[in-house]
């Protein structure tokens, strides 16, 4: 024991007998201290992450009309938010963060946001209450909407089509929404 003691009572004696030592020792407890504070706060973001948020059941495929899809706000339906989007209605409640209330994107729950996604813009007066053809919108628009179709066809679950006036909904069979679950897997 009197050799460890020694041999640490001389470290510390060269530690402190020169400025420069002093200053890399403070500079190694600076940033070991960011190290582990940097390693708590990522710790305490995974925790605070994998919180299991409040999952809802998969919902049966369906067609809507925009009234239908009026509800689907993330209020009126018990959290479930869906949106349409060039005729497609997709199911974005895992991201409620960014659609639900609250949101930057809320405007777009329980609507048909292709006008909105065409203009980027998310004031209201690009939501109509009634059926919205798009024919007014300018190529480049339209191909802007069709980018945004495809980043939620790779996001988020397609649960039915938007109808358009006059148009009868299909009759989705349950085989046929659990055979297609079968392919994503």
């Amino acid at each position: 024991m009197p050799q460890a003691f020694t041999f640490a009572r001389r470290f510390v004696d060269d530690v402190i007998s020169s400025p420069i030592n002093i200053f890399f020792v403070g500079l190694i407890c600076y940033f070991s201290y960011k190290l582990i504070k940097k390693d708590n706060s990522l710790q305490a973001s995974k925790d605070k992450n994998s919180k299991p948020k409040n999952q809802l059941s998969k919902m049966p495929k369906r067609d809507f009309t925009l009234e239908q899809l009026k509800p689907y706000d993330g209020v009126k339906s018990d959290g479930r938010i869906l949106i349409g989007v060039l005729g497609q209605v997709f199911d974005v409640s895992r991201a409620s963060d960014f659609y639900g209330p609250g949101g930057p994107y809320s405007v777009f729950a329980g609507r048909d946001a292709s006008r909105a996604l065409a203009t980027f813009s998310v004031d209201q007066s690009q939501f109509k209450d009634e059926y919205d053809d798009l024919s007014d919108l300018k190529p480049s628009q339209i191909d802007s909407i069709k980018e945004w179709e495809m980043q939620f066809l790779e996001k988020y679950p397609v649960v039915g089509r938007l109808l358009k006036p006059g148009e009868e909904p299909n009759v989705y069979e349950e085989e046929e929404t659990s055979s297609s679950d079968k392919k994503e897997l």
